[in-house]
């Protein structure tokens, strides 16, 4: 894995991070076309960063990746955001980010942490520990459901 360090987003973090999700983004052809026609899809909430719920990744002066988790009405947490550039891929980032996400919902008292997953990223998530509940429409195609316990 790249040596990484995660930090708390901050304000000024909001704009190069969404320029990240959509490298990310764009680099998946089968979300290209929908997202070019739809650029208001690409957005990372400023409420999100300023109620400390966006992590960082960061390494060799630059930032790597980033994750969002929010909390839900049923006490567990989402996994709303995770991306790393492109070029950082298949390097543990993601992962690591994963691992932080559980470990600050479980503090934050979460015993669940799901997530509503791109179906190409499904292998990615199952080997994170995370499981298929099921699928749902979403605004452009199928969302995949799971979930990973934090027991």
């Amino acid at each position: 894995m790249q040596r990484v360090t995660l930090r708390t987003a901050v304000a000024a973090d909001q704009k190069p991070l969404e320029a990240l999700q959509w490298r990310a983004s764009l680099s998946n052809p089968a979300d290209r076309e929908a997202l070019l026609a739809h650029p208001e899809a690409i957005e990372l909430p400023l409420q999100h960063i300023e109620s400390g719920h966006v992590f960082v990744a960061e390494g060799g002066g630059a930032i790597k990746g980033y994750a969002t988790i929010v909390p839900r009405q049923n006490g567990h947490c989402e996994l709303d955001a995770l991306f790393v550039q492109p070029h950082n891929w298949r390097q543990g980032i993601g992962r690591h980010l994963v691992e932080y996400c559980c470990s600050q919902a479980k503090a934050a008292g979460a015993t669940e942490l799901h997530v509503v997953g791109n179906p190409h990223a499904q292998v990615f998530y199952e080997a994170t520990g995370f499981v298929a509940l099921g699928t749902r429409k979403m605004r452009f195609g199928i969302g995949l459901l799971m979930k990973r316990c934090l027991l």
